[in-house]
């Protein structure tokens, strides 16, 4: 299996757009929960998130010493990162398939990226040996809220 990243990137016009139509916002909502509820039920979406505007966000800007924040919007965007799915396929292939079956409309597009995974690297770092213990602690720690959760 592999992980990927959906990345929703909308354009400024598309903002606009949907801003000045009349398009009820709880059918869009109604067409990703849909979608949403397709990856869950094939058991390939492991994490979704929608984000806030960029007004509520910044940006940290490593060319200078120490590095500068701003806080948004930031108006050199031509796309905004507006969410993302992370999801677990089988292949390039089949991410491709879930790509192409995302409720999204013109001026959005998907970029889809590969997530690494640690046994990529150098087994023998004690970077990457940290980073699997850390992801074992995460996990473990995930499970017993789980079944703290399930005894309530």
């Amino acid at each position: 299996m592999a992980r990927y990243m959906l990345i929703m990137r909308v354009s400024p016009e598309a903002e606009a757009g949907f801003a000045e139509s009349d398009i009820d916002f709880s059918e869009i909502i109604e067409q990703m929960g849909r979608y949403n509820e397709e990856l869950i039920k094939a058991g390939v979406m492991l994490a979704g998130e929608g984000l806030a505007g960029p007004e509520d966000g910044f940006v940290v800007d490593f060319d200078s010493d120490p590095p500068v924040v701003t806080d948004g919007p930031y108006t050199e965007a031509k796309e905004l990162f507006n969410g993302f799915w992370i999801i677990d396929v089988s292949s390039k292939e089949e991410a491709k398939q879930w790509a192409q079956k995302c409720p999204l409309g013109p001026g959005v597009r998907l970029e889809v990226r590969l997530i690494g995974e640690t046994d990529q690297f150098p087994q023998d770092n004690p970077w990457i040996q940290k980073e699997i213990q850390w992801r074992a602690d995460l996990a473990e720690k995930a499970a017993e809220q789980a079944r703290k959760a399930a005894g309530r």
